[in-house]
């Protein structure tokens, strides 16, 4: 058995037993000598995780670190098919673009590349995405769809409302969505969602979605700190951005095959309303040829922002080179 696979194995039996494991039964279940397991227990010392071995007692997990490693991600995920294949890397340019190079080598759907740390991570409209080791969670989850490339916007949705699916599990807070993609909590930004797609002719070769989540406390840059933070800033409590990052991915496996059934989000579009943050206030519309105001409603089955004009006109609003925001601020 190779060592990662092993690590990653003992790391998820010592989460899982509340009391010792004993060196014999780890060399029976990997088929490994004592050598091979005190190894593996020496390797996961050095990467931070507080171990305790007592004599004729075995091993016991006496702290969880925060940790992103390979090993941890593999040890916590138990979706079908979302992250099966992983990548990770303490530094990387870019999980998206990492993502797109890894599809167009043929690379399965469900491919995962996670960085500790991006040198040019980006955002929407080309905007750069700043990127801290040590802080943060970015990732990039590539999917191979079969329809038709005007239904690929809705995943930005579909993960948007995976990450505050996922933050109300792991954190116990009700973060919000603003329209399409940010999630917000207490007002301020703390994840922004990147979705490129590849077409041929009329269908989809691939579509990579990327996500970047302020994870711990951190200094923002001068335009961002009055829009801008991170879940233990406003909570005031540790947050383990591996475990966010595994149910992340559990809600988006489930969302997205209920996605996969109408191929909208009729099945998805009144949990997404009920936490968006725009709904039911007055909004400004940014769009290319000038800006205008209106009440927004919610979004359609399409991902469409439905906005009520003064003259009681309904507006239809796509996402993509259209920006919405609050009258009086960000949201």
């Amino acid at each position: 058995m190779k060592t990662g696979n092993m690590k990653s194995g003992i790391l998820a039996l010592l989460r899982e037993t509340d009391g010792y494991l004993s060196g014999e039964e780890l060399c029976g279940r990997f088929g490994v000598t004592r050598a091979a397991v005190w190894k593996a227990i020496g390797q996961l010392k050095q990467e931070g995780y507080e171990i305790e071995a007592v004599r004729n007692r075995g091993y016991r997990l006496a702290a969880l670190p925060d940790v992103l490693s390979k090993d941890e991600l593999v040890s916590r995920l138990r979706t079908k098919w979302a992250g099966k294949t992983l990548e990770y890397h303490a530094s990387l340019g870019s999980t998206n673009v990492r993502a797109r190079l890894l599809a167009e080598e043929g690379a399965p759907e469900g491919t995962l590349v996670v960085a500790e740390t991006q040198t040019v991570g980006r955002g929407r409209k080309g905007r750069s995405w700043a990127s801290p080791p040590g802080k943060n969670l970015y990732f990039t989850i590539l999917l191979r769809p079969s329809f038709v490339p005007d239904r690929a916007p809705m995943l930005t949705l579909v993960m948007a409302l995976s990450v505050r699916d996922a933050i109300e599990e792991v954190c116990g807070c009700e973060s919000a969505i603003k329209w399409p993609n940010d999630i917000v909590l207490n007002g301020r930004k703390i994840t922004g969602i990147l979705t490129e797609m590849n077409v041929q002719s009329d269908y989809i070769d691939y579509v990579v979605v990327g996500v970047g989540v302020n994870v711990k406390e951190q200094e923002f840059e001068a335009d961002l700190a009055d829009r801008a933070a991170s879940l233990e800033g406003e909570l005031r409590r540790s947050v383990s951005r591996a475990l966010l990052l595994e149910k992340i991915l559990e809600h988006f496996e489930q969302n997205y095959g209920l996605f996969l059934e109408k191929l909208d989000l009729s099945l998805l579009q009144e949990r997404y309303n009920a936490c968006l943050i725009n709904r039911n206030r007055e909004v400004e519309v940014l769009e290319p040829a000038g800006s205008y105001r209106g009440r927004a409603e919610g979004i359609d089955a399409k991902g469409r922002l439905l906005v009520r004009l003064a003259d009681n006109g309904l507006k239809e609003i796509y996402a993509g080179e259209v920006s919405v925001r609050g009258v009086y601020g960000y949201v």
